[in-house]
């Protein structure tokens, strides 16, 4: 098994930054694909940002330009540097892990962007 603990959500205002972090432990080998994603009251769950083993990156349209991922192949960790933040980056972050067909996800932290 997998655990991932994300750390970092909170309130801030519009044009603030957070940064997310997700570190994944137990059986946390061979992790392909490392992310973010996020869920927004009333919608669904959708990719914000992911990296691949070899440092391929994947972003939304949304947070291109805003957002920047990061990780630690051997730290096992990920982080979301999430600037020029918008009220509709409101949500709950959830980090993911991908192992082969296995994919893992963290228990989310909110991120609360108000005006």
């Amino acid at each position: 098994q997998v655990q991932l603990v994300e750390s970092g959500g909170g309130l801030v205002q519009v044009g603030e930054s957070l940064r997310l972090s997700c570190a994944a432990s137990g059986y946390a080998f061979g992790i392909d694909v490392m992310g973010w994603y996020r869920q927004a009251p009333g919608k669904e769950r959708e990719l914000v940002a992911d990296m691949s083993d070899s440092g391929k990156t994947l972003y939304a349209d949304s947070v291109k330009g805003r957002f920047t991922i990061s990780r630690d192949t051997d730290k096992n960790t990920v982080t979301l540097q999430m600037n020029s933040l918008k009220r509709e980056d409101t949500g709950v972050y959830y980090c993911k892990a991908r192992i082969a067909i296995r994919s893992y996800w963290g228990q989310g932290t909110q991120v609360t962007v108000s005006s």
